[in-house]
């Protein structure tokens, strides 16, 4: 039914018999009823607007992108349904527009859309309007940066093993030589051989913390397959923080530890989770200085237990939350950049997730998010969100 035989029956509809007209105008409504379904299933949004940018369709996808119902958003301005849309911009032209948009409410998704100008039949008559075609893409941007950060992590792996088998031989080397001079001071006198020894043994130290480091960090850093058993969370975080008792005391931080006793068992690897909860802690120590205070917290829903560490330190730069995770990067003038990208590669080896949030100026919230080991499947309700 196009546009001109509805112009036609407008024109002769005195003539029409009112039984030919209430026929046709059911069928339309069928067929408006029947376009509107299937609009309404599609995954991709769907908003058309007037010649002068308000919304005159909308449909279900579109609405959930947004927030909106097409109740509230029918008759609107587009830019204020799509709030940051530079609308003039994306329809200066008659060309169809390509973008990219971010959307941080109702949930933070990256999105694809697409501008169509609708020409009337008479282009002396200009537009009818437009339709603007949205696709949710952020699965295949956050798929797209993990296989890079995974490519990255990768590359950092293989330097990081060959620096450290570089220094391990010397450490090897100097240790050897230590034990020859040790063996040597036989031969000197008393009084000089007793300070000699000392500071042998000194250096002898040394070099075994130096070659424990480096053992550390590789254990660290390279891909270790998890072997979980069921742990009590809550404990895994109590032993973390006992072990870390005189960093603690040494640096004049107050810990306020809150643990749900409700908080279920999981599988878990607990080496690889205290390596994590060691990371995050001792960022947080270095972000406070001296004096502070570090907050950690459990807490679960029906699919997921919750990790929370929780600094008052100086909080990270908006501009750098989104580099966070990058290899080498770091805001510390001493940090390595390597604590948190070790710390996201675990939570994710357990089918978890890593949250950072920070305010300038009074600290930063890193939370762990593991999925409960008691519920494999969840069934969603009618309008649940399907990303979490």
């Amino acid at each position: 039914m196009n546009k001109g035989f509805l112009e036609k029956l407008l024109e002769r509809i005195q003539r029409v018999d009112p039984g030919e007209v209430q026929t046709f105008l059911t069928d339309l409504a069928r067929e408006k009823g029947f376009l509107e379904t299937i609009f309404n299933a599609i995954l991709e949004g769907v908003i058309v607007t007037d010649p002068k940018g308000r919304v005159i369709y909308l449909n279900r996808a579109a609405g959930g992108f947004f927030g909106v119902t097409e109740k509230d958003a029918i008759g609107r301005p587009i830019s204020e349904v799509i709030r940051g849309l530079d609308w003039e911009e994306v329809t200066r032209g008659s060309e169809v527009i390509s973008r990219e948009l971010e959307v941080f409410y109702p949930e933070n998704r990256l999105l694809n859309f697409y501008v169509v100008s609708l020409l009337n039949d008479d282009p002396q008559r200009g537009i009818e309007g437009r339709a603007i075609i949205l696709r949710d893409i952020t699965q295949s941007q956050k798929s797209t940066e993990e296989t890079i950060e995974s490519e990255r992590f990768g590359a950092v792996t293989l330097l990081a093993a060959g620096v450290a088998h570089e220094i391990g031989n010397p450490l090897n080397s100097l240790d050897i030589h230590l034990q020859l001079i040790q063996r040597k001071l036989k031969a000197v006198p008393a009084k000089l051989k007793k300070s000699l020894e000392d500071s042998i043994m000194i250096a002898r130290d040394e070099v075994a913390r130096l070659d424990q480091i480096i053992t550390q960090f590789l254990q660290a850093i390279r891909p270790q397959p998890v072997r979980p058993s069921l742990e009590n969370l809550n404990r895994l975080i109590e032993e973390s923080m006992a072990f870390l008792k005189e960093e603690i005391r040494n640096r004049d931080i107050l810990v306020e530890i809150a643990l749900d006793p409700a908080v279920p068992t999981l599988e878990l690897d607990r080496d690889q989770i205290k390596q994590a909860f060691y990371n995050i802690v001792r960022n947080a120590f270095q972000a406070m200085h001296s004096g502070g205070i570090l907050r950690v917290q459990t807490s679960a829903t029906e699919a997921h237990v919750f990790v929370a560490f929780s600094d008052t330190g100086g909080g990270i730069p908006a501009e750098q939350i989104s580099r966070i995770f990058e290899p080498y990067f770091t805001t510390k003038p001493s940090g390595s950049g390597l604590g948190l990208m070790i710390v996201r590669r675990i939570v994710r080896a357990h089918g978890g997730e890593v949250a950072i949030h920070s305010t300038e100026g009074k600290g930063v919230t890193v939370t762990l998010r593991f999925p409960r080991a008691d519920r494999k499947v969840r069934f969603l309700e009618a309008g649940d969100p399907l990303s979490i």
